[in-house]
């Protein structure tokens, strides 16, 4: 077997799973490693977007006169004695052999942006790799790590918790649906609420998948829809609101960056008003399928300015989100004072 490269170092335990740990160079660190980042269109993946000057400022601070870093986080992936070879040496140390073209088999677990920009640095750098995780419990590690870092995507945080609950609909009803509306293919938000990952898609980002697990939260606290209904029940629900939505605003949804429908103020006053047709239908005993919703949001949901110019510029915040629910309330019970008054 030919080998690619070499890194020396000892045996231990990370609490209950073993490790090697060691020092190495940062460019040679850097060849043989990899970020695991989240692809958006596929699901593969868990790390976040790489951020280009995060990388660049730790750079810069690394060449500094008495510098230092914790150590870098690897997991070990591929085939043993395929990929690579690990032996124990009569020393006490250990040496990683990974077989030519084979080259990336350690897992960037918590050291993307700080070896991101060093593949031309032979600094020499500490390193712990842990030693044939799963995928899975790869990415338990960066979020327990990462949970509370300054930056890092709440979403993607979101995704990973999804990712790692074994029943999400129990658990975390507002996400499991959240998560529907961008992976069904019926939906408006198929594959455009951004989960803090890479997209190759060229779809325009909306909303984030955080800012639509919080407005379906609020869809449910208003509603107790879960005392009733299954989530999967309450997720079709949701989502025939936001296909009547997009097919009564069509040049408003196909310009997302010109309105704020899809924006923050838009998903959390709409969800909201979701929430009052519910309501509606359950209080005169009629089904709250699609057709009804869309005959209700026809009556007042074109009368609203939704561009970044229109009434609801400038809102923000729980404060804004109130304004911007008041305005369609009263633009919808202006509408229906008008029929009844033909009437």
């Amino acid at each position: 077997m030919t080998f690619e490269a070499q890194l020396r170092g000892i045996l231990g335990w990370s609490a209950r799973r073993r490790v090697l740990l060691g020092c190495a160079p940062a460019n040679l660190l850097r060849r043989i490693s990899f970020a695991d980042v989240l692809d958006q269109n596929t699901g593969c993946g868990y790390q976040r977007r790489f951020n280009r000057q995060h990388s660049l400022d730790f750079r810069k601070y690394i060449q500094r006169p008495h510098s230092s870093t914790i150590p870098l986080t690897f997991n070990l992936r591929g085939q043993a004695d395929t990929d690579w070879q690990l032996r124990e040496l009569k020393n006490g140390t250990a040496r990683l052999s990974i077989r030519a073209g084979e080259s990336r088999v350690l897992a960037q677990v918590d050291c993307q942006h700080r070896l991101g920009c060093l593949g031309d640095l032979p600094i020499l750098l500490p390193f712990m790799a842990f030693l044939g995780l799963s995928q899975k419990e790869e990415m338990e590690v960066f979020s327990i790590i990462n949970g509370k870092a300054r930056g890092l995507s709440t979403s993607l945080l979101d995704f990973h918790d999804a990712s790692l609950a074994d029943d999400l609909a129990a658990e975390r009803p507002e996400l499991f649906i959240a998560l529907h509306l961008n992976h069904d293919a019926e939906s408006p938000w198929y594959k455009t609420l951004d989960l803090g990952g890479n997209s190759t898609s060229g779809l325009l980002r909306r909303a984030s998948l955080r800012t639509m697990q919080k407005a379906v939260k609020r869809f449910l606290r208003q509603t107790k829809i879960a005392t009733k209904l299954s989530s999967q029940e309450a997720a079709r629900i949701v989502l025939d609101f936001w296909i009547a939505v997009s097919k009564l605003l069509p040049n408003e949804w196909g310009h997302p960056r010109r309105h704020l429908i899809n924006k923050g103020v838009g998903v959390y006053s709409l969800m909201t008003m979701a929430g009052d047709l519910y309501r509606e239908a359950e209080a005169t005993g009629l089904p709250c399928t699609r057709q009804f919703l869309t005959d209700r949001l026809a009556e007042f949901l074109a009368r609203i300015d939704w561009s970044n110019k229109g009434e609801l510029a400038g809102l923000g915040g729980e404060s804004g989100v109130g304004a911007a629910v008041t305005l369609l309330r009263l633009a919808r019970a202006k509408r229906k004072l008008k029929v009844v008054s033909r009437g």
